[in-house]
């Protein structure tokens, strides 16, 4: 379960999720951390194009970051971090400081975050081992990486504010303010989005599909800049919608085209949603193949965490975990009057009048009574592992569903955000209309004025 497509509001040193942890977290790595460039897929004789590979594919898959192995992948920790400590998503389990993140009682001690700081942190160590050993290689390729490296410091800055900077060398680490990360974040950016390839719209079968190109460099810009008072005092808010403008103009675009009862937007988080023209929107997709196992957990567990037995008609997986599931305020954005239906994820739909409001609430009561009942809250059927022609895509309960990791629609909020707060909270005209494209796509209400 992602954000619905809403407009964010930049966070505050107070509001972020890990504004608690104990300075003592920071230089954890200092122990003896970034061994973590001792990858068991590398050797001596490694190559350049198997270490980029194993850069981009440790976004993919699970490892060893001090957590158990099936729940440390980086796309789960990150969605974990970021969603359970929200009003939208709530967890069932009890184990690895799950319920701590629903009720925001964690500490520098707390397993899943310290597993995801070293997973970011690894990430950072084997985009330095590729840049030490093979920088010239080929220079879109290093620009690519360095991406990457500055992906994995954006989140740590955005999440734990001063963080160890260990880029360029493996010895100790050097703490870095918010601020002096923001400006090295800023000028990678900056400096590689020359070098690397173009802003063209893929689909899996097209060469660099999966591979980061200028338009999610613009995108990281935007995000960045969007925020850019909470990490360095400064509004800019002018650049944050400068760079996603950029996206909206490129050939990157929000989906449109559905497939026989698949809606646009359901078609993004599908199995084939690589291979449709949903796949136009991503800018950054994670590749999720079932026949290669380790690489489907991040949307293995997107998937089965949010189902349980009950909807086996609406994941297309042959998983069923049943833990994570809404709380009553993203139900509210759509009945505020507390009169949601007993429905389906489509019938639920169609009575909210917002294709994004695939809930299910049959069996289920809104409220998050019992923390640990997934009967206690609706459920959410967003990512499933059905292809468009109906079918369940793989056999071996491994999804090949990709994790649009970027996506053009973010572009549009990111605009749309940036443009009200230099017009005193309100989004009109150009703001306005790309809300409203987003809506449109969803077949939901149209407003001209947005505040």
């Amino acid at each position: 379960m992602k954000k619905q497509d809403t407009v964010r509001h930049p966070v505050t040193p107070e509001k972020t999720f890990f504004s608690r942890f104990l300075p003592a977290l920071v230089f954890l790595l200092a122990a003896g951390l970034i061994s973590c460039t001792e990858h068991p897929d590398l050797d001596s004789d490694v190559q350049p194009e198997s270490l980029f590979e194993i850069c981009y594919s440790q976004i993919a898959e699970i490892g060893e970051d001090g957590v158990e192995e099936n729940l440390s992948g980086y796309v789960r920790q990150m969605w974990n971090a970021n969603e359970l400590t929200t009003d939208e998503a709530i967890c069932a389990w009890g184990f690895e400081g799950i319920v701590n993140f629903c009720f925001n009682s964690y500490d520098a001690s707390h397993p899943m975050l310290n597993g995801y700081f070293n997973r970011l942190y690894a990430g950072i160590s084997l985009c330095d081992k590729y840049l030490q050993e093979f920088e010239g290689y080929d220079l879109t390729m290093s620009a690519e990486i360095r991406f990457l490296r500055a992906l994995h410091y954006f989140l740590l800055m955005d999440g734990w504010g001063n963080v160890p900077f260990i880029t360029g060398s493996f010895g100790n680490p050097v703490q870095y303010s918010r601020s002096e990360l923001f400006t090295f974040i800023e000028s990678e950016l900056l400096d590689i989005e020359p070098q690397l390839g173009a802003a063209i719209a893929k689909k899996s079968s097209d060469f660099g599909y999966g591979r980061v190109d200028k338009a999610a460099a613009w995108l990281l810009l935007a995000r960045l800049y969007l925020n850019a008072e909470v990490y360095t005092g400064s509004q800019m808010y002018g650049k944050a919608a400068q760079y996603a403008q950029q996206v909206m103009n490129s050939s990157y675009k929000l989906n449109t085209s559905g497939v026989g009862s698949w809606s646009p937007y359901q078609m993004l988080f599908m199995a084939d949603n690589g291979e449709t023209d949903a796949a136009y929107e991503a800018i950054f997709p994670i590749r999720q193949e079932g026949v290669r196992a380790p690489a489907g957990r991040a949307m293995l567990f997107l998937i089965a965490s949010t189902h349980d037995d009950d909807m086996s008609d609406s994941n297309g997986l042959g998983e069923a975990w049943g833990a994570n599931r809404a709380r009553p305020e993203l139900i509210a954005k759509w009945f505020p009057g507390g009169d949601a239906p007993e429905a389906s994820p489509w019938d639920f739909a169609k009575a909210a009048g917002d294709d994004r409001a695939l809930i299910d609430s049959r069996g289920r009561i809104v409220d998050n009574q019992e923390v640990s009942s997934f009967k206690n809250g609706f459920a959410v059927a967003k990512y499933t592992n059905f292809t468009s022609s109906g079918s369940s895509a793989s056999s071996f309960n491994i999804p090949d569903t990709d994790f649009f990791l970027f996506r053009a629609a973010e572009a549009y909020l990111t605009f749309a955000e940036a443009e009200a707060r230099q017009n005193g909270g309100t989004a009109i005209g150009d703001a306005s209309q790309a809300i409203n494209a987003l809506r449109k796509r969803a077949n939901a209400r149209l407003k001209d004025i947005y505040t």
